[in-house]
C-alpha cells in the first residue's frame, strides 16, 4: 500500500527541488543576463540583477568580430557525427555484451569506462603528434574521430544498460523465425530500444557540443566549434565581460533548446527499464 503523501510534505519537496534547480539554473541565467549589459555595467559592484540599461550592442560585436554561423556548423557536425559514428559501432557492442554469454563481459566494461578516468592532458602530445603526422590538425573530422573515441565508452556502457533490460526470449523467438544476426539487431532490439538510444544520443550531443579541451588544443581557425568561439573573447587584455557573456549565450542557446524541446524522451530514455 502506497504511503500517502501530506500536503506539509509535498510542499517542502517542492520548495527544495525548486531550491535545488535555481541554484543549478542560475550561473547560466546570470551570464544570460550580464549579455545584455554594457562592460561598465558587467564589472560594478554591487552587481545590478535587473535594474541596467539592457543593450544588444555585444551581440551586435560578436556578430560583427566573428563569424558564428561557420563555428555553429562545425559545432553540429562534431557533435553530431562523433555520437552518430559511436552509436554505430556501439550498438553491435553492447548487444554482444549483453546478450552473448561471457564471462569477461564486466571487466571489459570497467576497462573501457577506466579510459575515462585518465586526464586528458595525459595523451595531449601523442594524439597532437598523431594528428600532425597524419594532417587531421584543424580538421573537422579529426575532432570527430576524437570525440569519438572519448565518448564510445560511455556510449557502450548506457546501450548495454538498456539492452539488458530487453527480454532475452524475445530475441530467441525472433532467432527462431529465421531473423537472421542483422535483423535481430536491426529490426528487433534497436526498436525496442529507441527511448534508451535516443537518450544516450541526445546526452553525447551534448557532451560533444561542449567538449572545450580538445577542440582548443586541436583546431586553430577552420575547424574551431563554438567552445573555440568563446574562448576568442579572452585575451591578454584582459576579460570582456559583457562579450563574452554574448557569445557564451549563443552557444549555449541551441544546446538549451534542443534540451528544453527533448527533455520528455530524454527522462524517459533515462527511466528506461527502471519500473518492471
Amino acid at each position: 500500500m502506497a504511503r500517502a503523501v501530506t500536503p506539509a510534505r509535498k510542499a517542502v519537496f517542492t520548495a527544495a527541488a525548486w531550491t535545488v534547480a535555481i541554484a543549478i539554473f542560475f550561473p547560466i541565467l546570470w551570464t544570460i543576463l550580464t549579455s545584455f549589459k554594457t562592460e561598465a555595467e558587467a564589472i560594478a559592484s554591487p552587481p545590478s540583477f535587473l535594474g541596467f540599461d539592457w543593450t544588444l550592442e555585444n551581440y551586435a560585436e560578436v556578430n560583427t568580430r566573428s563569424d558564428y554561423f561557420r563555428h555553429f556548423m562545425n559545432s553540429v557536425w562534431i557533435s553530431v557525427g562523433s555520437t552518430l559514428i559511436g552509436l554505430l559501432i556501439a550498438i553491435p557492442a553492447a548487444w554482444s555484451m549483453a546478450f552473448v554469454p561471457g564471462k569477461r563481459t564486466k571487466d571489459v566494461l570497467m576497462w573501457m569506462l577506466s579510459t575515462k578516468m585518465l586526464p586528458p592532458v595525459g595523451v595531449l602530445i601523442p594524439i597532437y603528434l598523431l594528428f600532425r603526422d597524419a594532417g587531421l590538425l584543424d580538421t573537422v573530422a579529426g575532432l570527430i574521430l576524437v570525440l569519438t573515441l572519448i565518448n564510445l565508452p560511455i556510449i557502450v556502457w548506457m546501450l548495454y544498460t538498456y539492452f539488458k533490460e530487453i527480454p532475452g526470449e524475445i530475441l530467441e523467438a525472433a532467432r527462431m523465425d529465421g531473423a537472421t544476426l542483422r535483423d535481430e539487431i536491426i529490426h528487433v532490439l534497436t526498436p525496442m530500444a529507441i527511448p534508451g538510444i535516443a537518450s544516450t544520443l541526445l546526452l553525447n550531443v551534448i557532451l560533444a557540443w561542449n567538449e572545450a579541451f580538445w577542440t582548443l588544443n586541436l583546431t586553430a581557425a577552420k575547424a574551431a566549434p563554438l567552445t573555440a568561439f568563446i574562448a576568442s573573447y579572452s585575451s591578454p587584455e584582459g576579460l570582456f565581460y559583457a562579450k563574452l557573456s554574448a557569445a557564451s549565450t549563443m552557444a549555449i542557446a541551441p544546446i538549451l533548446i534542443l534540451g528544453w524541446f527533448s527533455q520528455k524522451q530524454l527522462v524517459r530514455g533515462l527511466t528506461f527499464g527502471a519500473v518492471k
